[in-house]
């Protein structure tokens, strides 16, 4: 059951005190896996991902039946500064989009057997534009952490967040940019596909962002003052999971900047998620180098949505069908030595 989240403080509390994995679940997938009929080791990474996951779920021969994906979607004030290829109502299309079926997330979930959830957050108020300001106030990013925190369903067995907002990887490299260090440009890509120009007006966005916010705080107050309604809904949706013992599948760079703010409150919460994928957006690599995760796929993909999340459904659920679906020696009647 998950704790209340009355303020910024709770949330902040909720995430430090999450319990762990179930760790006689896991010795017991460690013991199972090396019962099965291959030799040690054959799978590669799908035996460390099944004795994850069986860990996360608290069952040594789990299944996986109720994936959920969820698009969080929100509007930035500093696209004025002219930081995207598109304009910001491209974000209420997507939304709807979304809604109707056809967009490429919901052909990614409907094939890993995912349910779909939708969630728009004050699509007609953006956040301020951070180069003057902060982001949201506290009670702008407390509700957009609930929207989060609410959305995700007790009885899913893994999740995975995605986003849809024009200009949000300005907000997702100022935050990589504020917690991690570096120059505005270490973080910066072309998101949408700005040309040259557009880069560098882009970069020095992010460089005054940071300049005005970055050392104000901890990985909240980040996002507070950087982020996006839709970026803080991704970070209270993936702590909701931890402490509903969810595992979660990382998307892209917006995603993973959004687990970012968490991994700063505390080491350990991040430990119910593994990436996805590594996107063609530049920083991507970098963000999940710091967040030391290694990604399952690099298809080039630069889409957002959780669809390279979704993509790697497949992936978490062929390990775990592999670990609890084929026979051990003694089943089978073959010798192992």
């Amino acid at each position: 059951m998950l704790p209340e989240i009355n303020n910024l403080n709770s949330f902040r509390e909720a995430v430090r005190q999450a319990s762990g994995p179930d760790d006689a679940a896991a010795q017991g997938a460690t013991d199972r896996n090396g019962q099965l009929t291959k030799p040690p080791g054959a799978l590669g990474r799908l035996e460390d991902l099944a004795i994850w996951y069986a860990g996360w779920r608290g069952d040594a021969r789990p299944q996986i039946t109720s994936p959920q994906v969820i698009v969080f979607a929100g509007n930035h004030g500093v696209t004025a500064q002219g930081v995207s290829a598109f304009p910001p109502e491209v974000t209420v299309q997507m939304v709807l989009n979304f809604e109707h079926g056809g967009a490429a997330i919901n052909q990614l979930a409907k094939a890993a057997g995912a349910t779909m959830d939708v969630h728009a957050l004050e699509l007609e108020r953006p956040t301020a534009d951070f180069t003057s300001g902060p982001a949201m106030s506290e009670d702008d990013l407390l509700q957009a952490l609930r929207t989060g925190w609410t959305a995700v369903r007790p009885d899913a067995d893994l999740l995975v967040v995605g986003e849809m907002g024009i200009g949000n990887t300005t907000p997702a490299a100022a935050i990589a940019c504020a917690l991690f260090g570096g120059q505005a440009g270490d973080w910066t890509g072309r998101g949408t596909g700005v040309d040259d120009a557009g880069l560098a007006n882009k970069t020095r966005v992010v460089a005054e962002g940071v300049t005005l916010h970055g050392g104000s705080g901890d990985g909240l107050e980040i996002l507070r003052r950087l982020g996006g309604r839709e970026i803080a809904a991704m970070a209270g949706a993936i702590a909701a999971a931890r402490a509903l013992h969810i595992p979660v599948i990382l998307d892209g760079f917006i995603c993973s900047a959004a687990a970012a703010c968490l991994s700063d409150l505390s080491e350990s919460a991040l430990d119910h998620t593994i990436a996805g994928h590594q996107s063609a957006e530049g920083a991507h690599g970098a963000v999940l180098a710091k967040l030391g995760k290694e990604p399952l796929l690099k298809l080039g993909l630069r889409l957002g949505e959780g669809s390279g999340g979704a993509l790697a459904i497949n992936i978490l659920k062929s390990a775990v069908a592999c670990h609890s679906g084929m026979a051990t020696f003694a089943e089978a009647g073959v010798s192992d030595s």
